[in-house]
C-alpha cells in the first residue's frame, strides 16, 4: 500500500486496515511455523505496511494535536 493511499484515508479506516493487517500477519506467522506458506516475501511486506499506516497514523494524530511528542 502506498503512502499517498493511506494519506486519502481518514484515522478510522486506518485504523481499520491496521487491524485487519495485523490479522492478516498473524494468519500467515501461523502458516509458516506449520510449513504452508510458500511465499515468505508476503511476511515482510505485511509488517512494512503495518509500519506505514502507524507512521501515517500518529502523523494524522499529532496533526490534530491528540498525541504528543
Amino acid at each position: 500500500m502506498k503512502p499517498e493511499e493511506i494519506r486519502k484515508m481518514s484515522i478510522e479506516e486506518i485504523r481499520a486496515r491496521l487491524a485487519d493487517t495485523r490479522e492478516e500477519l498473524m494468519k500467515l506467522r501461523f502458516q509458516h511455523t506449520l510449513g504452508q506458506l510458500t511465499d515468505t516475501s508476503r511476511l515482510r511486506l505485511l509488517r512494512r505496511d503495518i509500519a506505514r499506516l502507524e507512521t501515517i497514523l500518529r502523523e494524522k494524530l499529532r496533526a490534530e494535536g491528540k498525541v504528543s511528542v
